[in-house]
């Protein structure tokens, strides 16, 4: 999968180089606020897209987080798209200094992929869960249990990026995607399963344990 043994994820290399290629013009030019300005962009960016390795933690059927982040709801839902049932919805909010990218929440093959066009409100108001732009994964275990992760724009979030195919096998905590610049993911639990998670709690995508699948 992408990214991996990267420092910085590769989809922030044109932004590094773009801020850094006019932080050293306006040096050149002498204009030193500006040029500092633009040194802070270029080192936020550096930031923004690190890439660190997560070491997951063992257990069979344990679902880990996503991304890094801040839990803002977890609760029963209605899902249409896939389980047309209740299910438990973890919602988790990444802020613009939240490492932004994502990890499987745990193995499995996918089995449906869907990405809709939308809205840009805040990602941390309940309504982004269905009218922002959004891509998901619907992804079946072993045991046939299936779970469904949600990638979603927020307000000043312009581009989701997601890695696998349909067939693909993926590994629990391997990279899998990114959101530029500020977003969230909503992960669908199957009825049964026992979410531990609660609201407020931070989360560290590839290692914090969300709970376990039915």
């Amino acid at each position: 999968m992408k990214n991996n043994n990267q420092v910085i994820a590769s989809e922030g290399y044109p932004f590094i180089a773009l801020f850094g290629f006019i932080t050293l013009v306006f040096a050149l030019l002498g204009w030193v606020t500006i040029t500092v300005l633009l040194l802070l962009l270029t080192l936020f960016s550096v930031y923004f897209f690190r890439n660190p390795e997560r070491i997951a933690p063992a257990g069979d059927s344990l679902v880990i987080a996503p991304a890094d982040g801040k839990v803002i709801f977890v609760g029963k839902v209605d899902e249409e798209r896939y389980f047309k049932a209740r299910t438990t919805k973890v919602s988790i909010f990444m802020s613009v200094f939240n490492v932004h990218v994502n990890r499987v929440p745990c193995d499995g093959k996918v089995v449906d992929m869907f990405y809709n066009k939308g809205q840009f409100v805040n990602a941390s108001y309940d309504k982004a869960s269905t009218v922002n732009e959004q891509a998901g994964i619907l992804l079946e275990t072993e045991n046939k249990s299936q779970i469904l992760f949600v990638q979603i724009a927020g307000l000043i979030a312009r581009r989701i990026v997601t890695y696998p195919v349909i067939g693909d096998l993926l590994q629990q905590g391997a990279r899998y995607g990114l959101i530029r610049f500020g977003s969230r993911v909503d992960i669908y639990f199957p009825e049964g399963s026992d979410v531990t998670i609660t609201i407020g709690e931070h989360t560290v995508a590839g290692e914090t344990v969300l709970g376990t699948l039915s």
